[in-house]
């Protein structure tokens, strides 16, 4: 157990042998830290707190009380193989939230990025990987092998399948299941997923130029009314284009995927 001398560890707080504890962390009362675990600088564990596993926790990052962190995924054909999880910076992993490490058939590491909300209830299963600015609001869940892009919002009751894979910027409202793939900048609503247009107040707030909107604008059109199918547009589009944003989601749907696609309505 190596524990900074600047960190403040509650004497009910159970550290256990080989854990890091860096600078100025807090550890509260009745929290436990396993023995693979490493809390970089500034990490506040409050409370009831659990992290376990070998799981990395970035600089700044806060974890309330009663969060299960680095436990072993929810997938039965995990046989105790020895995977990671990986936190970002200045993340805030609320009451009830639970983060999962990897499987050995997924890659063997869980990632989270910077700057991450995971609001109470919140899960991210094994072999995820979640970009930076992600939120997911209260029981909001994301299921294995799922790839989450940087800016994405998860609204709060809503679930995706795992293997999806979410494009940066995109929305999700609550109460949704998502079962495909959703472009960068989409909005998708309803009970089992509708991509319903662009999530435009989010690229308004991010600053993103009138041009920019109005040839997303342009593209999302063409995405739903054009000729030949869902991949054929987006081929062509690629080909025509000159925006930078356009190219992001042309590039998404071209890319490769285990799932089909959300489309426009």
């Amino acid at each position: 157990m190596a524990v900074h001398a600047s960190a403040k560890v509650h004497p009910t707080a159970i550290v256990e042998e080989g854990a890091v504890i860096g600078p100025d962390c807090r550890v509260g009362a009745f929290a436990v830290i396993g023995p693979e675990v490493v809390l970089a600088a500034g990490v506040e564990v409050k409370p009831h707190a659990v992290i376990t596993g070998w799981t990395e926790v970035g600089e700044g990052t806060v974890v309330f009380s009663f969060a299960c962190v680095g436990e072993v995924p929810q997938d039965l054909k995990f046989a105790g193989e020895r995977t990671r999880l990986v936190i970002g910076a200045r993340c805030r992993i609320r009451e009830g939230a639970t983060l999962n490490t990897g499987t050995a058939g997924g890659g063997g590491v869980t990632r989270v990025g910077d700057e991450c909300l995971f609001m109470t209830g919140a899960h991210v299963g094994h072999d995820a990987q979640i970009g930076n600015r992600v939120i997911m609001a209260n029981q909001a869940a994301v299921a294995g092998h799922c790839v989450i892009g940087d800016d994405v919002i998860i609204g709060g009751l809503s679930g995706i399948h795992q293997f999806v894979r979410i494009g940066r910027g995109a929305i999700i409202g609550a109460v949704t299941m998502v079962t495909n793939d959703v472009m960068p900048h989409g909005l998708v609503q309803a009970p089992r997923g509708a991509l319903e247009g662009l999530n435009l107040v989010g690229l308004k707030r991010r600053g993103v130029p009138r041009t920019e909107l109005t040839a997303l604008r342009a593209a999302y059109q063409m995405l739903a009314q054009g000729e030949g199918s869902f991949t054929d547009r987006a081929r062509r589009l690629a080909e025509e284009t000159e925006s930078e944003h356009v190219r992001e989601i042309t590039d998404f749907i071209l890319g490769a995927t285990d799932r089909s696609f959300l489309t426009p309505q």
